[in-house]
């Protein structure tokens, strides 16, 4: 969310790959070697970009998780993300990624509608290049912090052709209504909350809280219980509200967890995860 370095440090699992500028991809349907096609893009700003790694022998069927980082909506880019980019090669080398940038917000440009809308750019045109690049039109999303929270936000409320099979949370935020959030005298944090104003209808049709249903995606939930940005009530509260709903969820506070965390419950984390991707998307 703010410019704590939010890094899950998946050194245990990290592979290098060779990354290349835009390639022509093959469309013919023969046997397809991998392909890593850097910085696309998605629209006209500097800012709209992405990278695809599209694994080998892809088919239509090749499921794709976009990766959104984190960074207070207002700094941040898509490297932050390299660390989940290699583990989900690694660990599960079928699966298309995607790791995008969004504009990033100012005095001028508040985040919300424009990161939404990035995000729903961005899947339109992966949906109108799913046979060029012979993915899946079925979706999932990974987000860290702020980018945690675009990602259950869009998922929830702006996924009208139900694309998104499931979307995973870390320290996102959830609702920013909470009192904890309203009442904070944290002044950096009341500065990068107040990026969405102060009217009560925005702040509700921002918070993922407010706009989950019964037929939202799995969603998968990881916090820390010492995060000084994200009060232990965001992730509770929606994992308290899944359940209500009968969403698919899984739900872990780590103890000792702050904005991110190493060791055995980086483990637990990379574990979770991979098993719900398997399982959801």
């Amino acid at each position: 969310m703010y410019r704590f370095q939010f890094i899950l440090l998946l050194g245990f699992l990290f592979v290098i790959y060779n990354s290349c500028t835009e390639d022509p991809v093959e469309t013919g349907t023969g046997t397809l070697e991998a392909k890593n096609i850097i910085d696309l893009e998605y629209g006209s700003h500097t800012h709209q970009k992405y990278d695809i790694y599209l694994p080998k022998n892809r088919t239509n069927e090749t499921k794709v998780l976009i990766l959104v980082h984190g960074g207070g909506w207002n700094a941040g880019e898509k490297s932050e993300m390299n660390a989940f980019k290699d583990f989900i090669r690694e660990q599960l080398p079928d699966i298309a990624v995607v790791n995008m940038n969004y504009r990033l917000a100012d005095e001028n440009n508040p985040p919300y509608p424009m990161q939404i809308n990035d995000i729903g750019q961005l899947v339109q045109e992966l949906y109108d290049r799913a046979q060029e690049f012979q993915i899946s039109k079925e979706i999932g999303f990974i987000g860290s912090s702020a980018g945690a929270h675009l990602s259950l936000l869009w998922s929830y409320a702006h996924d009208t052709k139900k694309q998104v099979n499931l979307v995973c949370s870390i320290v996102g935020p959830t609702n920013l209504l909470d009192e904890a959030y309203i009442n904070t005298p944290n002044e950096v944090l009341r500065t990068l909350l107040d990026q969405f104003g102060n009217e009560l209808e925005v702040l509700e049709e921002v918070s993922p809280l407010y706009q989950v249903k019964s037929t939202s995606p799995a969603t998968i939930l990881f916090y820390g219980a010492q995060d000084p940005l994200i009060p232990n009530s965001q992730g509770i509260s929606l994992k308290d509200r899944l359940l209500e709903l009968n969403v698919e969820h899984q739900f872990t506070l780590y103890p000792n967890g702050g904005h991110g965390w190493v060791g055995l419950d980086l483990l637990d984390t990379s574990i979770k995860l991979k098993a719900f991707i398997q399982e959801h998307l």
